[in-house]
């Protein structure tokens, strides 16, 4: 499997050879990226929590999954690199803070955010 930073390459080749990193600023990355995750939304609209349950294990419906997760890992990876982030550091770093606010003895199995009173 592929880290982070080898993914991250591949993209910014893809987007290289094609001289589309002019068209990157960071806020059209962020704006694409928030199209794409409306995209993988879409998937659900109209449909119940079981036909949305069955999208892997139907052909079309993994496949149209698989393209929108990739599309949003694709902008997700190009704003890291715009913004200089290392993904794995910050996704370490969050789940750290995560963890401070939501202690498992006061939170497992429960849905209440961190400063909502017990």
């Amino acid at each position: 499997m592929a880290d982070l930073d080898e993914l991250r390459g591949l993209v910014c080749a893809f987007r290289d050879e094609r001289e589309w990193a002019q068209f990157h600023s960071l806020r059209n990355l962020i704006v694409s990226l928030n199209l794409e995750a409306g995209e993988l939304l879409e998937l659900t609209q109209w449909k119940s929590d079981d036909e949305i349950a069955a999208l892997p294990s139907d052909l079309y419906g993994r496949e149209a999954l698989e393209d929108e997760c990739a599309d949003v890992l694709l902008y997700l990876l190009l704003i890291a690199d715009r913004a200089g982030i290392d993904l794995e550091a910050a996704t370490r770093a969050k789940l750290a803070k995560n963890a401070a606010k939501y202690p498992v003895e006061r939170f497992r199995g429960s849905r209440r955010k961190y400063d909502a009173p017990e």
